[in-house]
């Protein structure tokens, strides 16, 4: 967590290469599952874009939606009730867990990757409104 602390890590690629800078090899999947034990968060840069912070308090950081779109959503693309959001590599996960902490009755639930995010809404109808929201919250309305 030192390298986190010292650094703003933007990427898990970013700090694997840190480790490995400190003679620490690891896998890209153990670097996930570490990340989430370490109870490390993509927290949005004011300037742009977003990092790794450690949370303070030893719960996951939740930074709001509002905060998290506009800094991470790079696309929307949907069909029925289906919509596919894409983010930078690493922060499709910390958009997903923003979004389910709004309870929007239109979304059913979601379901993040590392930069991929499938939302499942009630209806084609609900997509389309869920998707102007996100429009709307990263200035791309």
């Amino acid at each position: 967590m030192g390298i986190v602390r010292r650094t703003r890590v933007h990427s898990q690629e970013q700090l694997r290469e840190l480790l490995h800078d400190e003679g620490i090899d690891v896998t890209q999947a153990t670097l996930s599952r570490d990340i989430r034990e370490l109870r490390l968060a993509k927290v949005a840069h004011p300037a742009g874009g977003s990092y790794y912070a450690p949370s303070s308090d030893g719960d996951h950081l939740h930074p709001p939606l509002e905060q998290l779109v506009p800094a991470l959503l790079l696309s929307i693309e949907g069909v029925g009730p289906l919509l596919v959001v894409k983010t930078p590599a690493g922060s499709a996960e910390a958009l997903g867990s923003a979004l389910d902490q709004q309870q929007w009755p239109e979304v059913i639930g979601c379901i993040a990757g590392d930069d991929t995010m499938l939302i499942i809404t009630r209806s084609e109808r609900a997509r389309r409104a869920l998707a102007a929201k996100l429009r709307g919250l990263s200035g791309s309305a």
